[in-house]
């Protein structure tokens, strides 16, 4: 059987190199790493993570909470379980995903939470292992997000830079720091702009937006753009306009937030801001296993700037 002294052997390095590499790859450059995985590679070695937790008293599994229904016609959460488990798995641990929130059966060494809502953070304060949000909030937990405000800002000034003379904006009707960050860069600018603001909120469901759009059309004149809050109000603003004869973009334009799929098959193909969700979702378990090893110490927050993807729906 092959040993860890034989792949050191190989990769020329020491035990504790290696041991490092498996362990904490974080620590080490990238030219140790190859070496060492491709060693392992040739000698076909596998890890004992069994005896690794067993000698760490650690379950090496991670749990996963989507605290909010799961829409399976958009891969937003895949994007970021890919992110996650791409991380988390150099490390070897596992990822269970757990989507109903205060379900807690099984040792695990760490929470990563997304979804959440005010009332969830009852709950949540109870948790006894090291936990790191997906999710901008206002109870002091580490997390990670987009930089929300940011992202609607950089919409509406692209929108007035094109010549729309009124900007719309559709939120979510929800309480949450990310919508109230959303609808605070577009409102920013427009008060920077000196001009009249408009904001509508709904369900983040597509046929709500499609319904306003289309019960309330005569109230927006020609060369006005909608600022929405999720790609989904954006396609459903999109449908609702062509329903009713409008030109997008000649008269009517419209930027969605997201950037995970749904921007990609609407017809027309659609103008969003751009989430990194993978990228998001690696640093998500970055974070956690750094909290891990530090016994629970803060990390902070990580946001990220997403980027406005120009597409048919915006001169």
């Amino acid at each position: 059987m092959t040993t860890l002294a034989d792949v050191a052997k190989l990769a020329n390095v020491s035990k504790m190199t290696v041991s490092r590499v498996i362990n904490h790859p974080e620590q080490v450059t990238d030219e140790l790493k190859e070496l060492v995985f491709s060693a392992m590679a040739e000698l076909n070695y596998r890890p004992n993570i069994a005896a690794k937790a067993l000698v760490s008293n650690r379950s090496q599994v991670i749990k996963l909470f989507i605290l909010e229904e799961i829409d399976t016609t958009e891969p937003y959460y895949m994007n970021l379980l890919m992110g996650i488990a791409n991380r988390i798995g150099r490390a070897h641990y596992s990822l269970q995903l757990v989507t109903t929130s205060g379900f807690d059966v099984g040792a695990c060494d760490g929470y990563i939470i997304t979804g959440m809502r005010e009332k969830d953070f009852d709950w949540i304060a109870r948790l006894e292992k090291p936990t790191v949000l997906f999710g901008e909030n206002d109870f002091g937990y580490d997390y990670v997000d987009s930089d929300n405000q940011y992202g609607t800002t950089k919409a509406t000034e692209y929108a007035l830079s094109r010549g729309y003379e009124s900007v719309v904006y559709l939120g979510m009707d929800v309480a949450e720091p990310f919508e109230r960050a959303r609808e605070a860069g577009y409102l920013a600018v427009m008060k920077e702009q000196g001009l009249s603001t408009k904001t509508v909120r709904f369900p983040n469901h597509s046929t709500k937006a499609e319904e306003y759009i289309d019960s309330h059309w005569a109230e927006f004149d020609k060369n006005t753009c909608f600022v929405c809050s999720s790609d989904r109000l954006a396609l459903g603003v999109v449908r609702g306009i062509m329903k009713v004869g409008g030109k997008i973009p000649q008269d009517y334009g419209v930027i969605g937030f997201d950037g995970v799929f749904l921007d990609q098959i609407s017809s027309p193909k659609l103008t969003t801001v751009k989430q990194d969700i993978i990228r998001m979702g690696e640093v998500c378990g970055e974070m956690l296993l750094k909290k891990i090893e530090e016994k629970g110490a803060s990390q902070g927050y990580r946001r990220f700037f997403p980027e406005l993807i120009l597409r048919e729906t915006t001169k």
